[in-house]
């Protein structure tokens, strides 16, 4: 049987889906996608899971993929973080099976991202994209078929900002970025960016030409968002945390931040249940400070405060709504990278502690030292390791091969040995035990027959005269 690809495999295996929920990190769990499906979301992504971790971890995959099964939430795409072609196609292969695509990221733009050397900082690798593209592409069966965003994929979502608009410099994305891509691609285009309303989404659709949109902030603060509805906070998340508790386990970092997201604009307001809600330690605490933040409001309501809004917000604080994030006046320029020599009015208020306490701190970027590879899985290898690995690969190499590695604190062949001259140890003293109840035994076997001889030999007579006769041999005068 063919693969599906390209329109036909959105429209077969996607089933045509236009509103997308973004993968998140810590954020698209199996409960906030069910709440969002709920309210209009046709298709989910997991949020993004790191291909080598996921490949050598089994309880990586059982958390993040495999025990958030769930018939409800289909389609879903997966969304891994991998550089390497091999390790890229075992990931998807272990999770074609729980999911209906697989997905490169491509588009993190965030510094974890650099330094893992993944998303957004691979795109000008083309040869590289190009292996992980075929190697998966043709590796993979039908039911993990839609690939990567470049090189022989079904379907590319485009950002529609470069990598350097992140955090406070996020802005605008340009969508006539995203139309050009659209127009110059025979393959399903998905768009992200600028998404806070269902309007926002019926206007991208038609501006750009794209076959579906992907919301990731604007759903946090909003799940219905696709259902063209601003419901009050607490009804999505009193329903969120039904979820939680229907579909266990979920992580309380999760259920704590999506609150805090839910409930982002009425804390602005009620610092007292801000401080409340990051310090409770369990899901019954969170539902607690939920029900008084609705309390809260439901008492504002009450005084006639319906009408009033806080901070220039569309709706009153207490109704779901976008975050719209400050305008950036000025654009923030970057520092210019410091030298060997720079001057403490150049360096980072963190670097100047750094020099404080080593004046000969060096912060000159050629200069630093190179960390050379793992030879096995290409993260920092142990400086004095006899393997020439990484903590993690060495343990793995020290346990199969029974063998010490002082560099990272492994003791396999010490322990072993040990354990083995214990139970030698063990085995003399029992033999010892066995040896020294033997001769006991003899003894007193010896003690038993001497015994019974003296038993049975005859006894001299009682009488004196007797034994007189006896040892004379002489008669006696009558």
């Amino acid at each position: 049987m063919a693969k599906l690809q390209g329109f036909e495999f959105w429209r077969k295996t996607l089933k045509e889906a236009r509103f997308v929920v973004a993968p998140m990190v810590d954020q698209s769990e199996l409960a906030w996608r069910l709440l969002s499906r709920r309210h209009g979301a046709q298709l989910c992504y997991t949020p993004m899971l790191h291909a080598q971790v996921f490949v050598r971890d089994a309880n990586y995959r059982r958390e993040n993929l495999y025990n958030e099964v769930c018939q409800e939430d289909r389609p879903l795409i997966t969304q891994f973080c991998a550089n390497d072609p091999e390790v890229f196609l075992q990931a998807a292969l272990l999770a074609q099976d729980y999911c209906d695509a697989i997905d490169l990221n491509l588009g993190c733009p965030q510094m974890i991202a650099k330094r893992g050397h993944y998303g957004a900082f691979l795109q000008d690798e083309w040869e590289l994209l190009e292996k992980m593209g075929e190697s998966a592409f043709n590796g993979l069966s039908d039911s993990g078929m839609n690939y990567v965003k470049m090189y022989q994929c079904s379907l590319i979502t485009v950002h529609g900002r470069t990598k350097d608009q992140k955090g406070a410099m996020t802005g605008i994305a340009n969508w006539e970025h995203i139309m050009a891509v659209r127009k110059a691609v025979n393959i399903p285009v998905f768009a992200n960016g600028n998404i806070q309303h269902l309007s926002d989404v019926e206007r991208c659709i038609q501006e750009t030409g794209v076959q579906g949109v992907m919301s990731a902030e604007g759903n946090l603060h909003n799940p219905a968002l696709f259902e063209e509805c601003s419901p009050p906070v607490w009804e999505m998340a009193e329903e969120y945390l039904e979820v939680v508790k229907q579909y266990p386990p979920c992580t309380l970092s999760f259920v704590r931040a999506h609150l805090f997201k839910l409930w982002h604009h009425t804390l602005q307001i009620h610092h007292d249940l801000r401080e409340e809600l990051a310090k409770v330690k369990n899901l019954e605490g969170l539902a607690g400070v939920s029900k008084k933040l609705r309390l809260r409001c439901q008492e504002e309501i009450t005084r006639g405060k319906e009408k009033e809004k806080e901070g220039g917000l569309p709706f009153p604080h207490w109704i779901c709504q976008p975050y719209v994030r400050p305008v950036q006046k000025t654009m923030c320029q970057k520092r210019a990278l410091e030298d060997l020599d720079a001057t403490a009015d150049t360096l980072s208020k963190n670097k100047q502690k750094k020099r404080s306490r080593n004046p000969n701190k060096n912060f000159s970027p050629e200069q630093k030292p190179k960390y050379i590879k793992c030879e096995q899985c290409g993260n920092p290898k142990g400086n004095k390791c006899v393997f020439n690995l990484c903590r993690g690969c060495c343990k793995k190499k020290a346990f199969k091969e029974v063998a010490d590695c002082p560099s990272h604190g492994l003791r396999f062949k010490t322990r072993a040995e040990k354990q083995k001259a214990e139970k030698n140890a063990k085995k003399e003293e029992g033999e010892a035990t066995k040896d020294g109840d033997a001769t006991t035994t003899e003894e007193g076997e010896a003690t038993e027959t001497e015994r019974s001889c003296s038993s049975s030999s005859p006894q001299p007579p009682s009488d004196p005269s007797i034994e007189l006769q006896v040892q004379s041999k002489t008669p006696l005068p009558l």
